[in-house]
């Protein structure tokens, strides 16, 4: 066996990545999700110039979603360009990219900090392109990513990591201006906008048994 083939097998280097971020999903989700006050745990808070509260819980959520954040592009760049693309390595990627995603949306909704509507969205139309990507995949093949669903997730892990981060450095400038709630609000629109592109490129393939 070749060491190409055996890249291919296993845990290579970015399968291992995703399992990385994977694990550092599970710990934000953990860190945001765990009943801290009731384990008697008090997070600082520190008053910062131009905001009024920062918890340093969100703090450290934020640099373990941005370190997510670049493991998602680094695994996909040494697969593709190393030729270690594994089935293992798609599911897992999938699966380490909704937990951290769309499980901070939700929860980043319920603390108040995004509007409800961003992660209903979200996660609905990441259920419609996944049913559109598996009828689709099994008549045709694999089906390639679009552009502005990639255009959304960049958008998505800057405006989140930013909200955070509290919209800083930009809260210290400008007149309040929301840079991290325009980022999610442009990822928001790109994810409506790549679920209709999925559907018209694929619609004869969907409803060719209708």
């Amino acid at each position: 066996m070749t060491k190409k083939e055996e890249s291919k097998k296993g845990m290579n280097l970015p399968n291992k990545i995703t399992c990385v971020r994977l694990v550092i999903s599970v710990m934000v989700l953990l860190l945001l999700c765990l009943p801290w006050q009731q384990m008697k745990v008090e997070w600082p808070l520190y008053s910062v110039y131009g905001i009024e509260v920062v918890n340093l819980k969100y703090i450290i959520a934020g640099v373990l979603f941005l370190i997510g954040s670049v493991t998602d592009f680094l695994d996909g760049y040494i697969a593709r360009k190393y030729n270690m693309v594994t089935d293992f390595g798609k599911v897992m990627d999938a699966i380490a990219d909704k937990v951290l995603v769309n499980g901070v949306l939700i929860i980043l909704a319920y603390d108040k900090f995004i509007p409800l509507a961003v992660p209903v969205i979200i996660i609905s139309r990441d259920i419609f392109v996944d049913s559109i990507k598996m009828v689709a995949g099994s008549k045709k093949g694999a089906v390639a990513a679009a552009w502005p669903g990639k255009i959304k997730t960049i958008c998505m892990m800057i405006g989140v990591t930013l909200v955070f981060f509290y919209n800083m450095p930009f809260a210290f400038i400008g007149n309040g201006i929301r840079i991290d709630y325009l980022f999610v609000f442009v990822a928001t629109v790109m994810s409506i906008v790549s679920g209709c592109q999925y559907y018209l490129s694929y619609k004869d393939v969907i409803l060719s048994d209708v």
